[in-house]
């Protein structure tokens, strides 16, 4: 499948996973919108990816802020002319005991992980029901949101990203018969900057498969996802293993 000319949006692109995403995409042809919240590192990773500036675009903000949503959607229409593929990859982890958990943390998980995704798609879903096509792939999480795992305690992932897994089913379905799909990637831990090294031994040994995942992975995946026009309602597991059950 062709990738030349199309538009996409990838929220949390300024590092990590979409950061690799944003430069794989643009490799592949297409036009991407980058969002993140802080804007130097926005402008020096647009200027990595496209020194051009031809194929990427960038809006700093909170992704969970509606306002930062229509910025979004409006950079995109306006600098390439339409919203072909979004890929809601904005979100935060906490791993704490329940009863730890600040009224604080809980809103964050909330805005970050859930309305991030909400404003968003919503928008972007609107545009793509115009033109009758458009893909949505939810960035979501695996083991600690489906298979809970009692060394990382994570209700908060189990909420909102486990969450966004029944989203991605519920527009599916919705949409199935408009010419829009709808899936998600539930990744392991994958090996970013969120993730101190002196912890990779530890979360190694929450995958089967012994080890930690890598950005790629995650790019291959949604590359996939892009490119099987008959998938939609799919919630692709990268995970080492994770979801396969008790290990």
């Amino acid at each position: 499948m062709s990738f030349q000319g199309k538009v996409a949006i990838v929220t949390g692109g300024s590092s990590g996973m979409g950061k690799a995403l944003a430069i794989e995409l643009v490799k592949l042809g297409a036009n991407v919108v980058i969002n993140g919240r802080r804007e130097e590192a926005l402008v020096e990773t647009a200027k990595q990816i496209d020194p051009s500036g031809k194929q990427i675009a960038f809006v700093a903000g909170d992704i969970s802020k509606p306002e930062v949503a229509q910025r979004v959607i409006q950079e995109g229409l306006s600098r390439f002319g339409r919203i072909d593929t979004l890929v809601n990859n904005a979100g935060i982890f906490i791993a704490k005991s329940f009863t730890d958990i600040t009224r604080e943390e809980f809103e964050a998980a909330l805005s970050t992980n859930v309305a991030g995704f909400f404003y968003l798609s919503q928008l972007a879903a609107a545009e793509m029901l115009k033109v009758g096509s458009g893909h949505i792939v939810n960035i979501t999480a695996s083991g600690v949101a489906e298979q809970p795992i009692k060394a990382v305690p994570s209700v908060l992932a189990a909420i909102t990203k486990g969450g966004l897994n029944a989203a991605t089913k519920s527009l599916a379905i919705e949409y199935a018969d408009k010419g829009i799909r709808v899936n998600a990637v539930a990744p392991g831990v994958i090996k970013t900057p969120m993730h101190a090294v002196e912890t990779h031994d530890f979360l190694a040994k929450l995958h089967p498969v012994g080890r930690m995942g890598e950005v790629q992975d995650i790019v291959n995946a949604v590359v996939y996802l892009e490119s099987a026009t008959y998938v939609t309602g799919e919630i692709l597991h990268v995970d080492g293993g994770q979801n396969a059950g008790q290990w």
